[in-house]
């Protein structure tokens, strides 16, 4: 077992122009199709990562099919023109975000047998969120017989004393440049530098220390469905070939960037709940019965926790206060009961960034309720995740949808 972050053989292209070569990830602006329709436009016919993936906002057209042979296809092109140049080791990554502020990473492999996306795992990498199970089967189409992995999952690692990234950007200068470009519509701009053989093996030793200092090694931040589906590509790997040839096969491993919590410009975002076409008072009705026997079978004072969020309806909130012995985050207790009651009524659930965007729908569509919820505390992320598991789908968001990870490395898995 690796307990750690592991040096990746890599592929970048060579002499084309980066700016078109690198999107944002598939799952980004699924709602927008006019973005994906402006980066077709900016990428025209330029090798680029645009093809060999499926953005989401496509994922119910009639030719997904159709798409998913085509992006495989230009995969073994790209292999056959010789496109790309091969490098080995970690690549540390500054990423200047939209806002300006610079977040720092290294991309490298973490280990499959050493990841498990059940809510219930134990496993030293794990998913921070619910996992649902109906989003893997297309992505895991996409791997299945893809030569290349594309990637654009974020991993957190527990580094409060910053051991790993901190000698890097002291020494940056030192190794060899590997990229520096602006990133399109609005991503901001990235450079990496290839770690040297020493650099690379003090990351490796500081990760085992972490390691040995946590049951949690790494926890998704980004990317949890397509790292989900390649852990299930691998296990079918494992079907299909033995132990001897599975263990060593390059499917065992995942491309991902890690990235400190304590990174500055890591931010967690909450993301709120808004249910339409409901009977409003009835929601409140059941949902203030439902929290209330919460509060009621408390019995023993030292194991509640104390939560809060708020409601708002027409763009007016009012606070709703609890205590519960079951649930330590607000979004928990407030998602278990959503769920019951949708699966109960006729009302509609959907999940929104922004304070301010919330409250103006509330504003314009009758019969809907807005549920405003906190920010995850950083401080506990890693402890809550060993305390109670993943938390429910859609529970926070790493930064804006401009700043989630471009596609840039990638490896052969085949």
């Amino acid at each position: 077992m690796s307990r750690g972050l592991l040096p990746a053989d890599f592929l970048l292209p060579a002499k084309q122009d980066m700016s078109k070569w690198s999107v944002i990830a598939c799952d980004q602006f699924t709602s927008e199709p006019g973005y994906w329709a402006r980066v077709e436009e900016t990428v025209g016919k330029n090798p680029s990562t645009l093809h060999t993936i499926l953005p989401e906002v496509y994922l119910e057209a009639d030719d997904t099919e159709a798409r998913i042979s085509q992006l495989k296809e230009t995969m073994h092109q790209y292999l056959e023109e010789s496109l790309f140049e091969s490098y080995s080791g970690f690549v540390f990554v500054e990423r200047r975000l939209s806002n300006n502020v610079i977040r720092r990473g290294i991309v490298g492999l973490i280990d499959l047998e050493e990841y498990s996306f059940e809510s219930d795992s134990d496993t030293p990498i794990r998913s921070t969120e619910q996992t649902v199970i109906e989003r893997i089967p297309p992505r895991l189409s996409i791997r299945n017989g893809s030569p290349l992995e594309f990637s654009h999952v974020i991993m957190l690692f527990d580094d409060v004393q910053n051991t790993v990234i901190a000698p890097i950007e002291q020494g940056k200068s030192s190794f060899e440049l590997l990229y520096d470009f602006d990133l399109m519509e609005s991503g901001g701009h990235i450079t990496g530098w290839l770690l040297d053989e020493k650099e690379s093996e003090r990351v490796q030793s500081a990760f085992i220390s972490l390691s040995e200092n946590s049951q949690v090694l790494f926890a998704v931040g980004d990317g949890n469905h397509s790292l989900a589906a390649a852990k299930s590509n691998y296990e079918l790997l494992k079907e299909q070939v033995g132990e001897d040839a599975y263990l060593n096969h390059p499917a065992r491993y995942a491309l991902v960037e890690a990235i400190n919590l304590y990174e500055p410009a890591m931010e967690f975002e909450a993301i709120h709940r808004i249910v339409f076409d409901t009977d409003v008072n009835d929601l409140l009705t059941r949902m203030n019965a439902f929290f209330n026997e919460q509060t009621t079978n408390n019995i023993d004072s030292s194991l509640k926790y104390t939560l809060n969020f708020q409601y708002v309806i027409n763009g007016k909130s009012e606070s709703v206060s609890f205590s519960s012995t079951q649930y330590s985050l607000p979004v928990a207790a407030l998602q278990h009961f959503l769920d019951g009651y949708i699966s109960e009524t006729d009302g509609k659930i959907d999940y929104i960034h922004g304070d301010s965007t919330l409250v103006n729908l509330t504003s314009e569509n009758q019969n809907s309720i807005g549920f405003l919820l906190p920010p995850i505390d950083k401080s506990t992320f890693f402890s809550d995740i060993l305390k109670n598991g993943t938390f429910p789908r859609k529970t926070f968001s790493c930064g804006a949808a401009e700043d989630k990870r471009y596609y840039l490395e990638c490896r052969k898995i085949l």
